[in-house]
């Protein structure tokens, strides 16, 4: 089984890749409505309505107890808010095969102040010492500054820990295909993904795999994601693991990235996944399918290509879960968003038999990874940005939601434990910390609101307010 992958298979099987499938798309799974014809009446529920009340109540009736339990159902994706789960953070020294900084710094030149590739600063204070990396970065306090690596089991448990302990659901392990024939690569991403197995066995929480398609050449992206998956499920049985994510009776995959302006994938290639993954004459390598898309997906402009072969792949999805991240900065182009987009996305979303999982965000911050951007691009408020965007998803009737990301400090959209102030990053150069806003809140605050997040999905009271709480003072999360 996979959670036993680090110990028990070779390295030459790390790095194995199966024959591709025959050529050709395999058919089956559930018809879609002809493109140009009348929609056909949903073949199930979306899972959202089109109208936010006012005011702001839960339309979502309880289920059950409020909370998730000591173990959350791998069987559905039905009141649960996931998180995206990078796992793509190393160090040089954390005896993995890459051997290198990998995210914290950008590799055209020596870690320091200049290359750093982060906006966000990460909280280790509870880590072991055999968990940090030494950065050359010092705290203000002359203390060096330290960071951490996806590739220590212990520290990937923790994370799961703070889940338990926060009553959140799992995650979305991201996988991307761009490097998958590289075998030191893969083998960093397979050893992550066992650590994701197993804390998600030993603290309860359930995961699955999302596909990434940035950076992959037009090239070879179809052999190199058939081949992977049939790897995954053939040697490292991931959809056996007991709380590997289900939905519709199927394990969960997603694939996200198709359609987006700055991505290569072409509509057939992305046609021929899609019937890989819902169609294939294989049972075992059949999955429920999220496709993560542009925002505009169903008008087909701004992030997306205007291609109108898309339609159809951005049709043929059993989740459908657009991409908002950037698409707004506060409350009021929250709620200008949410009226003149996902209401109408909602509804074709329904006639097209799909269901809707909306992203929900911190805020956002790239300033270190993007040239020119500004600092602190979308402000977090102290909670009050995303608490309005889970307002309005739930408002909605959406009874399932993405949370954009766990720990993506590099866009500044991470849920985890994070620098409160100034005092508790690097000196040099600035970074985006919990106060930023003018408003002192302890390091797990975001964990804290996607908790509740997920007690309202299960039917507890949604808060009207700004904030489901009064922020704590910080020293309480320390």
């Amino acid at each position: 089984m996979l959670r036993y992958a680090r110990r028990t298979l070779a390295p030459e099987e790390l790095s194995r890749r199966p024959a591709r499938m025959p050529e050709g798309r395999p058919s089956g799974g559930r018809r879609r409505p002809a493109l140009g014809g009348a929609p056909l009446l949903a073949l199930l529920l979306a899972g959202c309505g089109t109208r936010v009340p006012l005011p702001i109540t839960n339309p979502l009736p309880p289920r059950g107890e409020i909370g998730l339990g000591p173990r959350v159902d791998p069987a559905t994706m039905d009141r649960k808010l996931l998180l995206g789960y990078q796992g793509w953070f190393g160090c040089p020294d954390d005896g993995s095969p890459l051997r290198r900084w990998d995210h914290w710094f950008r590799r055209d030149g020596r870690a320091g102040a200049s290359t750093v590739r982060v906006d966000l600063w990460p909280d280790v204070t509870e880590l072991d010492a055999d968990e940090r990396c030494r950065t050359p970065l010092t705290l203000p306090d002359g203390r060096p500054a330290e960071v951490y690596s996806a590739y220590n089991p212990r520290t990937v448990d923790r994370h799961f820990r703070w889940m338990e302990e926060h009553g959140l659901a799992g995650v979305f392990l991201q996988r991307f295909a761009v490097g998958l024939a590289d075998p030191r690569l893969r083998s960093f991403r397979n050893a992550v993904l066992a650590n994701v197995a197993a804390g998600a066995e030993s603290h309860g929480r359930v995961f699955a795999l999302m596909y990434d398609v940035s950076g992959h050449p037009r090239e070879g992206l179809v052999e190199h994601v058939e081949a992977d998956w049939r790897f995954l499920v053939d040697s490292l049985r991931v959809t056996e693991h007991p709380q590997y994510l289900h939905h519709r009776g199927r394990p969960v995959l997603a694939i996200w990235g198709f359609g987006f302006v700055d991505r290569k994938v072409t509509p057939e290639d992305a046609a021929t996944l899609v019937d890989f993954f819902r169609g294939n004459p294989e049972p075992r390598y059949r999955v429920t399918l999220v496709g993560g898309v542009p925002s505009r997906w169903r008008s087909r402009h701004r992030d997306s290509l205007p291609d109108r072969r898309w339609e159809r792949v951005y049709r043929s999805f059993d989740v459908i879960s657009p991409w908002t991240v950037g698409r707004f900065r506060d409350r009021a182009s929250t709620d200008r968003f949410y009226g003149r987009e996902v209401d109408r996305d909602l509804a074709e979303a329904r006639a097209y038999g799909m269901e809707y999982l909306p992203v929900v965000f911190p805020g956002f911050s790239w300033h270190h990874l993007k040239d020119g951007a500004p600092f602190n691009q979308i402000p977090r408020r102290g909670g009050r940005f995303y608490w309005r965007q889970v307002q309005n998803a739930v408002g909605r009737g959406c009874t399932m939601l993405y949370g954009a990301m766990f720990d993506e400090v590099d866009e500044g959209t991470a849920f985890f434990k994070v620098a409160t102030s100034p005092q508790e990053a690097p000196a040099e150069p600035p970074f985006v910390t919990l106060d930023a806003d003018h408003e002192a809140v302890p390091s797990d605050w975001y964990l804290r609101l996607a908790g509740e997040t997920q007690r309202v999905l299960r039917g507890a009271p949604l808060a009207a307010g700004d904030l489901p709480f009064a922020s704590p003072a910080r020293t309480d999360a320390r």
